[in-house]
Parts: C-alpha cells; structure tokens; sequence
C-alpha cells in the first residue's frame, strides 16, 4: 500500500511532536483517506440542496424513509453510566482556565469545543488537544497573571469534545497535497490519545457532531466510528455522539439521523442559534423567510416551539436524550439588577425546557450552572433524565417548521445596530484568537456572529425598511458601521482599538453581510486572516 505524503504547514517551533506523532499523523493521513472522497460528495450534495431551494424547491420529511420513522420497535443503544444524566452542559474553548472551570463547576457534563467558541489557529487546536490529555489524566494546572492557581476538583463533569463542522479544512496539515478536514483532525487526534485513557477511567471518547445537514452525513460519521473502534481495538460502540440539530434540513431527519447512528447516537441537541442562521442561509433569498430582531426569536415562537417539540418527541420515542438551547448571559457583578432580570430570563427559559421533556440543556458561564440545575431539579427531581415522556400529544408538519412567522416582530434600528457591533467585534476577537467573546454580557459565538451578519444580508436583499422608516441598504449599513466602530474604539481604547484588528474585522464583515450572493459561512473567509 502507498504511503501517504503528510506535510506539516506550521513553523518548527510549532510541530507539537508530542501531539503530532508518527502513529498519531499516520492515523490521520488513513482515516482522512477513508473519508474524504464521502466527504466531498457530501459538500456537493448540501451545493445541490441549496440550489434547489434557490430555485424555489421545499423540504419536507422523506418519503423514502417513511419505513423507519413510522417503526416503533428500533431504539439507540444503552449510554454508558456517566452519560444518563444530563442535566446541565457547559460549554466552551480548549484553553487550560476554561476546561478547569468547567470541569469543576458542577455541571453534568462540559462540552470542549474545537468548533464555534473556538477560533482555529493552529495554536488554539493542537494545544487544546494538548490540554484535553492533561485533563483526562488529572494533571491539568493553571496560574493566573495575578498568580491564582487553578487545579481540578475530585468531582467533575463528564467530557465531551465537539470537532470542527465538515466544510472547514485545516491547512496546517496537508495528506497527499490536500488539507485534512477540521473535523477529521479534531476527532482523530483525540480519540487516537484518548480512546482507551478513557475507557479505562471508566468513561469514554464522546463527542458532539455540528453542522449536520442529512441523515447522510450521520451515516458518514458512524462508519468513521466504526473504523476507529476497529482501528484503536476498543469495544463496538464505544464511541458516543449528540447530534446538534442546528440545519434546518436536519429537522426533517432526526429520526434517521438516530437510526444511522443508533449504535453510538447519545440524543440530539436543539442548537438554537445556528438553526435561526440556517433558516436564512437556506431560504433567506425569499422574503416569506425574513426573520425579525434576532431578540424577537424567542424559543416560544410558532416555528421554534414546533422544531423542539419534535425533538424531544422523536428523541424519546428512541431512548435518546434531548438537550435544550444555550444560555448565553454572562452574569454582571457590578450591576446586580441587570444580572438578576438576566436569570429570571434563564430560569423561564430552562423551566420550560424542563416541562417540554427535554433532559438537560446548555449554558455558557460557569455562574449560571446552578440556576438552571434548579430548574431542571425542579421538575425531574430524583429522576436522572426523562425519557419516559413520550409527548403523544405532539404532532408537527412540515409546514409548521417552515412557518417562520413572528407575531409581532419588527425590524428596527437596534437591531440592526446590534447585529453591526457584535458581528465586527467578534470577528476582531475570532481574528485575535478568542472565539468565545463576552460581548454586551452575551457570550458570543461563531453562531450567533452568522446571525448578524446573515440578516443584514436579508434585510439589505429584500430592501426591507426599519420600524423607524428608513430602508436598510448598504449605505445605510457602513453608515451605522462607522458610528457603531467609534463606540467600540470609546469603549476598549485608542491603543487597544489600533491593533485589535477591527479594521480587518469590518472589511471581513463587509465581505459576508453585504456581498450580492450569500457566502455560506463567515468563518472560511475569515480563516485565511489568521495563523
């Protein structure tokens, strides 16, 4: 068999030999030649998804799969221990503080992103593996500039890794002249030096998969799992995984995106933000599909309600779990009252996922974990999860998930001044290398930086005109990109604002909201800027 050319794009300083090893590069250059051909015609399958749905084309559930939707005999297999409880998710970047704050912050299980709070560079992905085996094998410490030390608790959260999504490459590692998919490198590395560390703490290698647009692309996933198990000699199904149902198509699929992956399939996630993205990204060149102030899409809108409904109902009937949204306030410590009406917000939200069966949900800051273990407490008390709520009652068609329909939305001037100021300052942290920014008390992610910019761009192709009159065009948004740059450069300082790479962020901004075609993701023009 031919080996495989394997190049290393990154100065000697940064090869990570201890990471980067022989058998670790020549499991990946296998793995990736395993997969990237499916790959590939799969990114060309979502090309032809979207250009039917240019073309005026609509989704609705497959008739073709009616068989095993309408089966209710099949079931995903047992989760292991240490994955039935759920109630509470934290989630966030690699880096040595945050991986101990949230292992230790009593959440049920912490979320170690290499996706969308995580900025790729080539530094942030590889040491963050770095830091994932250090924590696994208890020896992760940190000290603070002020000189505070940070180190694990005895308990901690059950660790699940989520990878880059299928569209990102990472050009840092080249197979045979072509870079390695994202995904492929931050799954590979991890559980190659994780797999059996974990099994043999009585754990496992658990992940959630982003981005997901088919049952197709579950398929693909399972037979990497398959491969690996047989490839690492650990245990059929070892390998667990949550699919973020945050890709409209992927609404109409939860079931067979179960059924493909049941063996290793741990429940489905409703991914909240990027699904309202989708929405647009999908349908968003028709102005039926104009969505309001992204404040004004609250979980308990029509089409929201009806696409979360659906999932804790097509998660249980499979012995799944369901996890809720994000909570993505960031607690104010000199300003108690806006803190307080911001958990009031949380405990409504988590209460009502409590109620609507879901068996846990997300939450961004290590201050919030405890509201809404109440609220989850509250409702399931002893009980670790709720699978036995089977929501009958819940009945959701097709139309219904494609009404997008907001009483009493509004487009108004606010918006769209927040759409501009977060999108340019989190592509300028994105730039820095954070891709988790705390941002007006929100923490910010890639997901919610494609809202932003996704809806200028709808607002600005339909011509669509603001509650206050004037009519949102390009002009009208680099007008309020100037206003809104010089209450940024107030607000951080002349010096920071100088080389905090907000010019970069704005041109990138520019390039994403207001270009005549619609580009699929913000971060894969972005992540030619940065190392």
């Amino acid at each position: 068999m031919k080996t495989a050319s394997i190049d290393i794009k990154a100065p000697s300083d940064q090869r990570f030999p201890d990471i980067l090893t022989p058998d670790a590069l020549t499991f990946l250059s296998r793995l990736h030649n395993e997969v990237e051909p499916e790959r590939d015609g799969l990114l060309e399958n979502r090309a032809q998804v979207a250009e039917r749905l240019r073309n005026g084309g609509t989704l609705d559930f497959l008739e073709d799969m009616t068989d095993i939707r309408e089966d209710g005999e099949w079931r995903i297999k047992e989760v292991p221990h240490d994955l039935r409880v759920r109630k509470v998710e934290i989630t966030g970047p690699t880096d040595r503080k945050m991986i101990i704050n949230a292992l230790n912050s009593g959440a049920s299980v912490f979320m170690a992103d290499f996706e969308d709070a995580n900025a790729p560079t080539w530094r942030n992905m590889v040491e963050g593996q770095q830091n994932l085996i250090d924590a696994i094998e208890r020896k992760i410490t940190f000290t603070s500039p002020e000189g505070k030390q940070y180190r694990l608790n005895d308990r901690t959260a059950t660790l699940v890794v989520r990878p880059r999504g299928w569209h990102l490459p990472e050009r840092h590692l080249m197979i045979d002249g072509l870079p390695i998919a994202g995904a492929i490198f931050d799954f590979g590395l991890y559980a190659f030096h994780n797999a059996e560390r974990l099994l043999k703490r009585m754990t496992g290698p658990y992940f959630y998969l982003p981005k997901l647009e088919s049952h197709r692309e579950a398929r693909l996933w399972n037979e990497i799992f398959d491969w690996t198990e047989k490839e690492l000699h650990i245990d059929h199904g070892s390998i667990k995984a949550t699919v973020l149902v945050e890709v409209l198509p992927l609404a109409f699929e939860m079931d067979e995106t179960l059924y493909q992956l049941r063996d290793h399939s741990a429940g489905l996630n409703a991914g909240r933000w990027d699904y309202m993205f989708s929405i647009i990204k999908k349908l968003g060149h028709r102005k039926e599909f104009v969505l309001p102030d992204r404040a004004q899409v609250t979980m308990t809108v029509p089409f929201m309600r009806a696409y979360t409904e659906l999932l804790v109902k097509t998660c249980h009937k499979r012995g799944a779990f369901a996890l809720g949204g994000m909570a993505a306030f960031i607690p104010n410590r000199r300003d108690p009252a806006v803190t307080e009406n911001a958990l009031a917000k949380v405990r409504d939200d988590k209460t009502r996922e409590a109620n609507d069966g879901f068996d846990g949900t997300w939450v961004a800051h290590p201050d919030l974990v405890e509201t809404a273990m109440k609220e989850f407490d509250r409702v399931l008390g002893k009980k670790p999860n709720q699978l036995e709520r089977q929501r009958p009652e819940v009945n959701v068609t097709a139309g219904q998930l494609l009404d997008v329909r907001v009483p009493g939305g509004t487009i108004t001037e606010a918006g769209l001044r927040t759409n501009v100021n977060v999108g340019i300052q989190y592509l300028a942290s994105w730039l820095r290398g954070t891709g988790a920014a705390a941002i007006n008390n929100l923490m910010e992610d890639a997901a919610t930086a494609e809202i932003s910019r996704s809806q200028i761009w709808q607002w600005v192709h339909h011509g669509i005109s603001l509650a206050e009159g004037p009519r949102v065009t390009a002009q009208l948004v680099r007008d309020v990109e100037r206003e809104e740059l010089a209450k940024i450069e107030k607000a951080v300082g002349a010096d920071f604002f100088a080389s905090g790479r907000y010019d970069d962020a704005q041109r990138i901004f520019e390039q994403v909201a207001l270009s005549d075609d619609f580009q699929e993701f913000l971060t894969i023009p972005a992540y030619e800027h940065i190392d």
